[in-house]
């Protein structure tokens, strides 16, 4: 686990650095210099372009993390990293002759409630197609254990691009309408790059001859594609409704407050960076006791951690609020709390996603994210009409949770591990028992204050609590090197 400490740690950092740009991005400059109408146009071109992402990238990143262990010799690993770049084509070339032959059916179909929408459909397959080969070659990267730069690409540029951006809107050195574009241009800067610096790390020499085994990756790419297609859709999904059922204003208000909440996956973010490429080498040496260790790890670790992220969120939420501009924010309040809990299931899922796709029960994954999809989708369609953007976020809770649960008892019946322990019911009964504590404490009305104070309590209770009853080794010497300032970069 030492490879996994060392770069999850610091792709913690990249991530948390990422958050901080992110958080002043998301709550102060797009309010303040775009409003909420280009906010929420923003949102959703962004949104619609990761439900085309895996569609587009036809599973080459995952693809890549699944195979590139497999081959032994130079030769066989070049055919296969040869072949993996032309894999999205595939799908770019019929896409591309659809979007330029329909462009105008399409635009009309996805500015019926907003108009503002019809002139940037384009933006939508441009950053689709940047950002999947962008996954496809930091996946290169991955394999060869180096995440932590790719990390730094895929997390901190965008958002310091965004920043850049947005600064030049409020000198009005760019317009609004222009912003959209330049910062599609950037997403393409960072593709750039990306292949550079990949092929720093592994240059094949390229070849047109097939591997082997093309048919099984062909077969699991295109698996893959479906499962990933109709995964996005749980991820995204509610960002393209909203702004078909209401004001597309409603749809930064939620982006906001699933910003707040989607910090509380930073640690697993992290540490699926690198880890994944870990499950599938064990995967493909049979190697069960290592896969094992990695399952339950991964579990404990990241519950413990998503779970301090979780309580420090959802204590301070309202103050946070209060310190916004713009007070109509404060409408996803309940929109943090569910979409939070949702992460928090899935960091105590640990690895067991990598294990699904990497696994030779990787099929399964194609009906689970379907009707993941459909669930989504269809409780979407009654909720949001009912409660907005609150019937959205429990749309999201209610898959997770009951999916997750799924996946982990398949998981138990086919490998025979398990994520959870006696430990893990230990951490959940802390986390539930300091939310409740924590709900109605309050010293004082500053709210500044008031975040601070709950922040220092919540997190002296809670990792003295957790390194007492001695839960997991590696986050008990975390602690202590913290402590001692033995903790490095």
């Amino acid at each position: 686990m030492g490879i996994v400490f060392n770069q999850s740690y610091k792709n913690i950092i990249i991530i948390a650095f990422a958050l901080l740009i992110g958080g002043v991005n998301t709550l102060y400059f797009y309010p303040v210099f775009l409003k909420e109408e280009y906010y929420g146009l923003v949102v959703f071109l962004l949104a619609t372009s990761n439900l085309l992402q895996p569609l587009i990238s036809f599973g080459g990143q995952h693809t890549i993390i699944k195979y590139f262990s497999s081959f032994n010799t130079k030769k066989a690993k070049d055919n296969f990293m040869s072949s993996i770049i032309f894999l999205p084509l595939i799908t770019i070339i019929p896409i591309t002759f659809l979007v330029v032959e329909f462009h105008d059916i399409i635009a009309s179909f996805l500015s019926i409630e907003n108009p503002i929408i019809e002139s940037y459909v384009w933006v939508i397959f441009l950053v689709a197609f940047a950002t999947s080969y962008f996954e496809v070659f930091y996946s290169w990267a991955r394999v060869q254990l180096k995440s932590v730069f790719g990390n730094f690409l895929k997390e901190i540029f965008p958002r310091l691009a965004v920043l850049t951006l947005l600064a030049l809107v409020y000198l009005n050195q760019i317009t609004k309408e222009n912003f959209i574009w330049w910062l599609t241009g950037l997403y393409y800067l960072r593709l750039m790059i990306m292949i550079f610096y990949s092929f720093s790390l592994y240059l094949p020499k390229f070849t047109f001859s097939l591997p082997k085994n093309t048919k099984s990756i062909l077969i699991y790419s295109l698996y893959i594609l479906l499962a990933g297609s109709a995964a996005s859709i749980l991820i995204d999904i509610d960002k393209f409704m909203i702004p078909q059922k209401q004001a597309i204003s409603q749809t930064a208000f939620y982006a906001v407050a699933v910003f707040i909440a989607t910090v509380v996956e930073i640690p697993g973010r992290a540490m699926f960076q690198i880890i994944n490429p870990l499950v599938a080498k064990a995967l493909n040496e049979n190697n069960f006791n290592e896969l094992r260790k990695l399952y339950s790890s991964s579990s404990i670790n990241l519950l413990i951690v998503a779970g301090l992220i979780f309580l420090l969120i959802n204590s301070s939420i309202s103050p946070f609020y209060d310190l916004m501009i713009e007070k109509d924010y404060a409408n996803g309040i309940w929109v943090v709390l569910m979409i939070s809990t949702s992460k928090l299931i899935l960091m105590s899922f640990g690895c067991g996603p990598a294990i699904l796709a990497t696994s030779k029960f990787y099929k399964i994954t194609l009906p689970f994210s379907i009707l993941m999809a459909f669930s989504v989708y269809y409780l979407n369609d009654i909720l949001i009409d009912i409660y907005g953007i609150n019937g959205a976020a429990l749309s999201t809770l209610i898959v997770v949770l009951f999916f997750t649960g799924l996946k982990i008892i398949f998981i138990k019946y086919k490998l025979k591990i398990s994520p959870y322990s006696i430990n893990s019911l230990k951490v959940i009964s802390i986390i539930i028992v300091m939310f409740f504590a924590f709900q109605n404490f309050k010293i004082t009305d500053n709210s500044i204050l008031s975040i601070i104070i709950d922040s220092i309590l919540i997190t002296i209770i809670y990792t003295t609590v957790i390194y007492f009853m001695d839960v997991s080794k590696p986050i008990n010497k975390l602690i202590k090197n913290i402590l001692y300032g033995k903790l490095r970069l």
